[in-house]
């Protein structure tokens, strides 16, 4: 089973590589305003979920450089994600709220529409 999962994982790394989206041209001045907007965000995730895929394929599109982190591979990441976020899932985007608690968004499409409705530029 183990082997099937790598196979099935090398696969959808491979296909995302190779149909990589194009990204949002913003100007400089723009992107910055993004940037520091999306500092605010982290996106827990596995590499070769293919959930996590969709949403990372989505932030490309966007031009959106918000932070990954490994909640497969790094035990510190994992270990958050459940004590914070409640459960070992992924995608996860987690919204840093200043002067309130962090809100933890699971679910690949709700991640997605989060992120158009507050980066969009139409």
């Amino acid at each position: 089973m183990e082997l099937v999962r790598w196979i099935l994982a090398r696969l959808v790394l491979t296909a995302d590589a190779m149909t990589t989206p194009k990204g949002l041209i913003r100007s400089a001045e723009a992107q910055r305003t993004v940037d520091a907007a999306t500092d605010k965000l982290a996106l827990y995730q596995f590499e070769a979920c293919p959930f996590c895929v969709k949403v990372r394929r989505a932030m490309t599109r966007q031009a959106l450089n918000i932070e990954l982190r490994d909640a497969r591979n790094d035990m510190a990441i994992k270990q958050q994600l459940v004590a914070q976020g409640g459960r070992h899932k992924v995608p996860c985007l987690r919204i840093e709220i200043p002067d309130s608690d962090d809100q933890w968004l699971y679910e690949s499409n709700d991640i997605i529409a989060y992120l158009k409705a507050n980066f969009s530029v139409n």
